[in-house]
């Protein structure tokens, strides 16, 4: 059964008179694969929103749609901190292991701070 997700890209797909074959090679990738990301059994790629956008002209506005859905249906979020300063590093160590702990001030505090620097 398609997700939300999935429905969009089959609207893609239909709005450029493809099939899903047709989309799953222009992304570079198997049918299965463009299938089980619409059906929500794999992750939606991260290199897929400028794929998107460039082969199928979506819009900002869209792709930020996409987004949204994808971090609401997303159950494991991964950030690479291979490349980042060690604090950086001890934050985000710290910040996964008290996750399932905050308090809703504590998350309310939290977006503040993060919203605070969005706009500097």
């Amino acid at each position: 059964m398609k997700t939300e997700l999935g429905q969009i890209l089959a609207n893609i797909r239909l709005h450029n008179n493809e099939i899903l074959k047709d989309m799953a090679h222009r992304l570079n990738v198997t049918s299965a694969f463009l299938s089980a990301v619409e059906n929500g059994k794999k992750k939606f790629p991260e290199t897929w929103y400028d794929k998107l956008a460039t082969l199928y002209n979506v819009s900002e506005a869209e792709l930020n749609h996409i987004r949204q859905i994808v971090m609401e249906t997303s159950n494991v979020i991964e950030i690479d901190i291979a490349a980042s300063p060690f604090a950086n590093r001890r934050l985000a160590v710290s910040f996964a292991r008290q996750f399932d702990s905050l308090t809703p001030e504590q998350i309310d505090e939290l977006f503040g701070i993060l919203s605070k620097n969005k706009e500097d």
